[in-house]
């Protein structure tokens, strides 16, 4: 499995409750509608909440917990897929309609999108 990882920082004109909410009821839906084209075998968001354990859990890494408002996880089975997906004439017209939706909520600068293969250390039963 390939799996696509971008970290999400919101519009500086936005705050995370609105950032959030349209991720989850306006973004998320337009991923589900292309998804198909796209050969998206999966797509997950982790949305980041503030805890009492945020400076702790931090502060020993020298980080800060408030950076990114997000996650977004992509998963295709190879990355040929994606390739094939992404770069036909209908994946192109998908990839773009999200990218301009991704403009309206996301800093997309200072959002960093990377690709990598998962390598599973623990996994539940």
């Amino acid at each position: 499995m390939i799996k696509l990882v971008f970290t999400l920082r919101r519009r500086e004109d936005m705050t995370r409750a609105e950032f959030q909410r349209y991720w989850r009821e306006q973004h998320a839906p337009l991923v589900m509608s292309h998804a198909e084209t796209l050969g998206i075998r999966r797509y997950v968001q982790t949305h980041a909440v503030d805890t009492e354990l945020d400076e702790t859990i931090s502060g020993a890494r020298d980080s800060e917990p408030r950076y990114y408002d997000g996650v977004a996880e992509l998963w295709w089975d190879s990355l040929e897929e994606l390739i094939a997906a992404s770069t036909s004439e209908a994946g192109q017209v998908a990839g773009a309609a999200l990218l301009e939706d991704e403009r309206r909520f996301i800093d997309v600068a200072r959002s960093p999108i990377w690709l990598g293969e998962e390598q599973v250390v623990i996994e539940a039963a």
